[in-house]
């Protein structure tokens, strides 16, 4: 018979109670992680997406009290995500949708389960309808390495300036390196952002691995294409994300090209019957049409394959926009920042030699790349393009402000120089002037 010394019997008594009142330690692999925001379309609504190691049930526990209980609850789904790496690494995606929120209200809230639960978070419900003025940050090309943005991003996000991200695709470089660990990192590196305000995104092209699948299984935009593409409302905006990647990994598919075409037709359609309430017809996706980056990349190309389609004719997008009349299209993948004068087929379209903003009878480019990452910045050629209005060569993202039907507030962040806006531009459309496109 064995006798345990005093001291010993009480350490084994705080051992066992350490352990839980079930006597079982709570599991690490539970615990909620990973966590981000995004708008699923519907007013009132919020979608919460996060990773386990292990299957659990996923509810979000939530209210607008900061401190106290969270009366609130909601459950989702999880699946189980494989990655394509060798080590076919298992991670659950936990999805939650939040419903009946109300308008500009902030939410306080958290994730898990009772296997383990996250943090406490907070975020603001979007406003409904179209009379109000959305502030966004965009941006692309933003890796696990050098991403020179994101302190800053987190800032702005703590002092409340913005109400959701676009993210122009690129992201971790890249998501499925190192059996999708680096995919892990970045999501958790954007947590900070992305758990306080709806993280929407595009796919680039560092998302291509396995046919885009660590891309489509940690995000959660809208609709029903696993976000390669989809639209959304914003206020007065319009917001229609897609893929250009399906113009150059022909090999998941061709007919990917005619359905995201045809799709995008559709909704340029109905969006234009809808000019009335919601008069600003936004784009988001990767590759740019045009740029003046000193490089090979398709949009040094006078027939860029996102501009002209495939083979030089097929389903390209320039004339499609041009002819639904979208006023503002965001492109990155260049890691620089270029601002076009409004364009179409090379041919300057400026509402006037004064004031080239006011009225544009073309779509203004944005190309916002800059935000960091292991590749560093892209260079310029020697003399810019006669349709490049502005060139910066600096780490950065831009502000979006839509301040009504009729004005947008464009301008440059800079992290080389501190924050300083080192690109400010207003683009002003009147609303009469969009009845060419009903």
């Amino acid at each position: 018979m064995c006798l345990l010394h005093p001291c010993w019997s009480c350490c084994c008594l705080l051992l066992f109670f350490s352990l839980g009142v079930q006597g079982v330690p709570k599991d690490p692999s539970a615990a909620p992680e990973q966590i981000h925001l995004s708008y699923p379309g519907e007013p009132g609504s919020m979608t919460v997406t996060w990773t386990t190691w292990v299957p659990t049930l996923s509810e979000v526990q939530f209210g607008v009290q900061i401190t106290g209980p969270l009366p609130l609850r909601a459950q989702g789904t999880a699946s189980l995500f494989v990655d394509g790496g060798r080590l076919r690494r298992k991670l659950y995606i936990h999805r939650v949708t939040l419903r009946g929120l109300l308008p500009g209200i902030q939410y306080v809230y958290r994730c898990g389960s009772s296997q383990g639960w996250s943090r406490r978070f907070r975020f603001r419900a979007l406003k409904d309808g179209p009379d109000w003025s959305p502030r966004l940050a965009v941006f692309g090309d933003m890796g696990t390495d050098n991403p020179k943005a994101l302190p800053r991003l987190r800032r702005d996000t703590q002092q409340g300036m913005y109400d959701a991200v676009l993210h122009v695709g690129d992201f971790a470089y890249d998501m499925d390196q190192d059996n999708a660990r680096i995919g892990d990192e970045f999501m958790r590196l954007i947590e900070p952002v992305a758990a306080s305000l709806p993280y929407m995104t595009c796919p680039g092209n560092h998302e291509e691995r396995y046919n885009f699948s660590n891309y489509k299984a940690r995000f959660s935009m809208p609709g029903n294409n696993e976000g390669l593409w989809y639209s959304w409302d914003l206020g007065p905006a319009h917001i229609i994300s897609f893929s250009t990647e399906v113009y150059f990994f022909l090999h998941y598919g061709r007919h990917l090209v005619e359905r995201q075409f045809h799709w995008l037709e559709r909704d340029l359609q109905t969006a234009n019957k809808n000019r009335a309430a919601r008069p600003w017809i936004i784009t988001m996706g990767h590759r740019p049409m045009y740029c003046s980056n000193a490089d090979m990349d398709d949009c040094t190309w006078h027939e860029s394959k996102v501009r002209k389609g495939l083979f030089g004719k097929l389903f390209g997008l320039e004339n499609l926009f041009y002819k639904y009349g979208v006023d503002l299209e965001f492109w990155a993948h260049e890691h620089s920042y270029e601002r076009l004068w409004p364009i179409y087929n090379y041919q300057v379209f400026n509402g006037s030699r004064e004031m080239p903003y006011n009225n544009p009878r073309g779509p203004v480019h944005i190309i916002t790349g800059s935000a960091g990452c292991e590749e560093k910045l892209t260079r310029f050629t020697l003399f810019p393009r006669p349709w490049s209005a502005k060139r910066v060569k600096e780490y950065g993202y831009t502000r979006l402000h839509i301040l009504n039907g009729t004005h947008i507030h464009i301008q440059q962040v800079s992290d080389d120089q501190d924050g300083k806006i080192v690109d400010d531009v207003w683009v002003v459309r009147p609303l009469l002037n969009r009845m060419m496109y009903l």
